[in-house]
């Protein structure tokens, strides 16, 4: 047996069967059994007792901007991922934007991976970009083995990853349908968007009623359409409007092959809470009011919503114009990485939700969306990918605890449930009280 080889033995295991005392014996990396409470260590396995605390699989986090390379002052891979598996989160994938040159070339795709490989605390994958003129890489990009493609409907943020067409899209799509591809889109209406009132100043409900419901409903409605005349697999990124699950809903009892995310953010703040000025609350689509949070959350228990991930888009502090407060000239993005499995943990259980749903949400489906056969699941075969919660332990948020490159979060000073004492990828600890033990990730194609 390998030095790497151990049992960890905890009250709460969560498994794809339910939460249950258990052993979980590690072998090479993976999982080979999950045994009851009191069965014998195996011989020259390292045992671990975890006691009441909850064993669950690491979280999959399938949207998060590491902006490395071009843009490090943001972000980077070495920062990012420590601060994944300080929370959790076992395998992350980067987004194709905010990177300079952006993931769009399988010749960019090389240039990003050689900037992570040495500095992965947890498993990295990637995500191509579908952009104007580009289909011609969009199979190379496939073949090189990205998860799949991003594209806007509206302006990104950043000159160097521009929007879609509606008939740029159509060629996107069917593209993509002919290789069996996924395309993952952020889907607000750039025209409505545009006759909005612009946001200006510091008050958040004029930010607010500058991104209307409208146009995310709209979107989503032309991607659907398109989706469903293609048969292409389409992903909604970070759904922020309740009001579009019913046409979701319908498409998905259609057939059309689509997944939707939402994140924390929209989960647990509310835009009748947030200051006027408070820029780092500022995100796109807007986090939006009380009663759009409980539609949601309905939209999870029903499945209509598949996944949890975090959008982890941070910016340097200047960037957020905490010097005016004005939400039109602030940075929109909400820093989370380190934070999400709180965050959810303490908002889901007030409104009755189980760890299993967490786990669900955060863990499996991401996975499974991500066609990661091996993530996901406390089974045998898996990964052997661990958080270790203490679910009834508090704390209150400080930013200088975070191991974010830029210390700013919309969560400072709020009190959460449930401390990740530790973090385990492929059977090695990573991270133990809030801090990395060592770096241990891989960089990771689609399956």
């Amino acid at each position: 047996m390998s030095e790497a080889e151990l049992a960890l033995r905890s009250t709460r295991v969560v498994t794809p069967e339910g939460t249950r005392p258990a052993t979980v014996v590690v072998s090479g990396g993976r999982i080979t059994a999950v045994q009851p409470y009191q069965a014998p260590v195996p011989d020259g396995a390292r045992p671990t007792d975890l006691g009441d605390d909850v064993l669950l699989p690491g979280l999959v986090d399938t949207h998060v901007h590491v902006n490395d390379p071009g843009r490090t002052e943001w972000e980077g891979f070495w920062t990012a991922t420590r601060a994944a598996a300080a929370g959790g989160v076992t395998t992350l994938i980067d987004m194709p934007l905010n990177s300079v040159p952006p993931t769009t070339t399988v010749a960019a795709l090389d240039v990003k991976r050689a900037t992570a490989r040495d500095k992965a605390h947890v498993d990295v994958g990637f995500w191509g970009g579908a952009i104007p003129g580009n289909v011609k890489d969009l199979r190379p990009l496939h073949d090189a083995g990205v998860f799949g493609f991003k594209c806007f409907l509206l302006h990104s943020g950043v000159d160097e990853f521009p929007q879609l067409s509606t008939a740029e899209l159509d060629e996107a799509m069917a593209e993509i349908a002919g290789f069996g591809g996924l395309l993952i889109v952020h889907a607000e209406d750039a025209s409505l968007i545009g006759s909005a009132p612009p946001a200006a100043g510091p008050r958040y409900a004029d930010f607010l009623a500058s991104r209307p419901p409208a146009a995310e409903h709209t979107a989503i409605a032309t991607v659907l359409d398109r989706a469903r005349r293609h048969n292409c697999r389409v992903h909604i990124l970070h759904l922020s409007f309740a009001g579009a699950l019913p046409l979701i809903a319908a498409a998905k009892a259609d057939g059309v092959p689509v997944t939707v995310e939402t994140c924390p953010h929209y989960l647990t703040l509310r835009a009748e809470e947030i200051p006027d000025g408070a820029t780092e609350f500022k995100c796109c689509p807007p986090i939006r009011e009380a009663g759009n949070q409980d539609a949601l959350w309905q939209g999870l228990a029903d499945g209509t919503i598949d996944c949890v991930v975090s959008d982890h888009s941070p910016s340097t502090p200047d960037l957020k114009r905490f010097d005016t407060g004005d939400f039109g000239e602030a940075w929109g993005g909400i820093s989370s990485l380190q934070l999400g499995l709180p965050v959810m943990w303490t908002e889901a259980r007030r409104r009755g939700h189980s760890i299993e749903d967490v786990v669900r949400w955060m863990s499996a489906a991401p996975a499974r969306f991500a066609g990661l056969a091996r993530k996901g699941a406390i089974a045998p075969g898996h990964d052997a990918d661990f958080a270790v919660l203490a679910p009834d332990r508090t704390f209150t948020v400080d930013p200088a605890a975070l191991h974010h490159r830029n210390q700013v979060t919309a969560y400072a000073g709020r009190t959460l449930t449930g401390v990740v004492r530790a973090t385990y990828l492929r059977g090695r600890l990573i991270a133990e009280h809030g801090d990395t033990v060592r770096r241990a990730g891989h960089l990771i194609d689609r399956a």
